[in-house]
């Protein structure tokens, strides 16, 4: 992705000179301490704020340092607004039934300026045939909660309706196994239902292949479900019935649930940089290698331009590859395991047409589009209909993404040859008429962690290959979850367990 102008730039400056956080502490705690954070990414931006309402907490002194390599903060988030259009390059919004991103906001003021979905056309379209169709009302991912819509729909033939309506019969799976989610859906509701509405749903979160994926590292839910009801469709209308089923008349989605700020993400990013005291972050600096500090204590971070670093206390928030070669020579084994954590690259390609320049009526968020269907894209996004102001009066805003797990051919293009697959299937697809009065792109390149088969596991030899080094920690979406609330929630705990070890801040 192309490095971009990012508002909270200009709010930090380069250097690292000591901030004292705090008042009243003991003479052990006032003892100077240093922490550094790689990676500026939402993520590390997080750890960073963590550790300094900690130390504030504890009345401790704290130099904190963050190292970034781009020349802008936000990592795979970024905000831009260019011709009246808001542009997100990364993630648009968040969903608040993990509290974390939503918690965050708040505590950082920005509570008055969160905003929801638009209640209006809550609902997503799939393509069979070259034919744009709305997903059944009350199909949500992997869960059928309403049948009637369903039987009545045209994008399931009559045999995989049927197929679906035996799924009470189907037994239970290995509560141990770890399933793919691809073998998990076929075995619960046929191939044709897997093909036709949960892999390109699926396929739009992860930019993954439903065949590679581990059920139980993505969405265990739905294990859970098998195992308490023996059944996904009387889980779902347990579920209707109880009255917890928030999302009654969505499809695809749980559109109600999301959330983002008027302003775009970028507004929390640069809301996490203006937290941090000045001359925190630094950026344009990028990390040759990390190693133990003197005599075995701390450790020292080697730049590529610039003299080394030595701190208490590490955070590793970059991509796991990238954290992989900084340790590589320190500790190969780490390095190793952190590598076998495979990831996709794809492209958000950012749209914008007067309004009567497109035939479709946009009645809904988006399309997403089955890989049977052997199109370009995985998905276009009517972002301007979901999301208020996001484009001026009279014109709309698409985000088209390229690439991913199953089509990593495509991301590998020139810019102006996926210029031309993103223009082509909005015109093929919407109907849209003459050039776009907006265009945009964003990459992504080896961004996105595949949670294969055995992630579970891989991720808990990283666990404990970590702890076996003191004040050395890793906030990566590369754990435990892709969204946004997933990478605040992986930088408190990479703090959490740092507090643990680092005595100046006993108190926490």
């Amino acid at each position: 992705m192309p490095d971009q102008p990012h508002p909270s730039t200009s709010s930090t400056a380069t250097g690292t000179n000591p901030t004292t956080i705090g008042a009243a502490a003991s003479s052990a705690q006032k003892t100077e301490k240093h922490v550094v954070v790689i990676g500026a990414g939402l993520s590390g931006l997080t750890a960073a704020y963590e550790l300094q309402e900690a130390a504030k907490k504890a009345g401790a002194t704290l130099r904190l340092t963050v190292l970034e390599s781009r020349s802008r903060i936000g990592g795979a988030i970024w905000t831009e607004k260019i011709d009246g259009f808001l542009c997100e390059g990364g993630a648009d919004s968040f969903i608040t039934n993990k509290p974390w991103a939503l918690q965050l906001c708040h505590r950082l003021g920005l509570a008055d300026e969160m905003i929801g979905t638009d209640q209006r056309n809550r609902r997503s379209f799939v393509l069979r045939d070259r034919q744009i169709l709305p997903v059944p009302e009350g199909f949500v991912l992997m869960a059928p909660s309403r049948m009637w819509p369903i039987l009545i729909s045209p994008i399931l033939s009559w045999k995989a309706k049927l197929r679906m309506m035996i799924e009470p019969f189907i037994p239970r799976g290995d509560a141990n196994a770890d399933e793919s989610l691809a073998s998990f859906v076929r075995r619960r509701l046929g191939n044709e239902t897997l093909e036709r509405l949960v892999q390109p749903l699926v396929g739009g979160i992860y930019t993954a292949d439903p065949n590679d994926l581990s059920l139980r590292a993505t969405m265990p839910q739905f294990i859970q479900m098998e195992q308490k009801h023996g059944s996904l469709l009387r889980a779902s209308l347990f579920k209707r019935k109880s009255g917890n089923d928030v999302e009654k008349s969505s499809s695809g989605a749980r559109y109600g649930l999301f959330a983002t700020l008027k302003a775009g993400m970028g507004r929390l990013i640069e809301a996490l940089a203006q937290s941090l005291p000045k001359e925190t972050i630094q950026l344009n600096t990028a990390v040759r290698r990390v190693q133990k500090g003197p005599d075995g204590q701390g450790w020292t971070i080697d730049l590529l331009d610039g003299p080394s670093i030595t701190a208490d206390g590490l955070v590793l928030a970059t991509e796991a590859h990238a954290s992989a070669r900084l340790m590589d020579e320190y500790d190969p084994e780490l390095a190793r395991l952190l590598r076998s954590i495979p990831y996709a690259s794809s492209a958000i390609a950012l749209i914008g047409y007067d309004r009567d320049k497109i035939k479709h009526p946009l009645n809904g968020f988006g399309l997403v589009i089955p890989a049977t269907e052997k199109r370009k894209t995985l998905a276009i996004s009517f972002t301007s209909v979901k999301l208020p102001d996001r484009a001026p009066a009279g014109k709309v805003l698409l985000r088209v993404f390229v690439g991913g797990a199953t089509q990593p051919e495509l991301f590998d293009l020139p810019d102006d040859e996926i210029e031309k697959i993103a223009i082509t299937e909005v015109q093929e697809l919407l109907g849209a008429e003459g050039p776009p009065c907006l265009y945009r792109l964003a990459r992504h390149t080896r961004a996105m962690p595949q949670y294969t088969i055995g992630h579970q596991e891989r991720v808990q030899q990283i666990s404990d290959q970590l702890a076996t080094h003191t004040g050395l920690t890793i906030a990566s979406n590369a754990l435990s979850g892709v969204g946004v609330p997933d990478c605040v929630r992986t930088g408190q705990i990479a703090v959490e367990k740092l507090l643990k070890q680092l005595v100046f801040l006993n108190k926490y």
